[in-house]
């Protein structure tokens, strides 16, 4: 089962999320999702239990609790959704932008 970690300090690493599950059960997986551009933490992660009984009794114990001075929130993460293009635009370089003065 895939959780989502909500709330996270931007100190807790990936290494801090796993061992905070391990408690109840195996961890397939722990990742704390960083900015593509600055590295830093956006706050969030998904953790990945082999054993659906197990993450749902770490669901129920973790969520509200304090973890690095932040309150988190714990719960079965939804599946992703496919990503249209963005804007709805199309794409492309200088799309949409018309001609030059002449």
């Amino acid at each position: 089962m895939n959780v989502y970690v909500g709330n996270l300090a931007y100190a807790t690493t990936s290494d801090g999320l796993r061992a905070l599950f391990e408690e109840f059960g195996e961890v397939t997986s722990a990742n704390v999702i960083s900015d593509r551009d600055s590295g830093r933490s956006k706050g969030f992660g998904f953790v990945e239990m082999a054993d659906d009984a197990a993450a749902r009794e770490a669901i129920e114990k973790l969520n509200g609790t304090e973890v690095d001075g932040r309150t988190i929130t714990v719960n079965e993460a939804r599946p992703r959704e496919e990503r249209s293009n963005r804007g709805g635009r199309g794409g492309g370089y200088g799309g949409g932008r018309g001609g030059y003065r002449r």
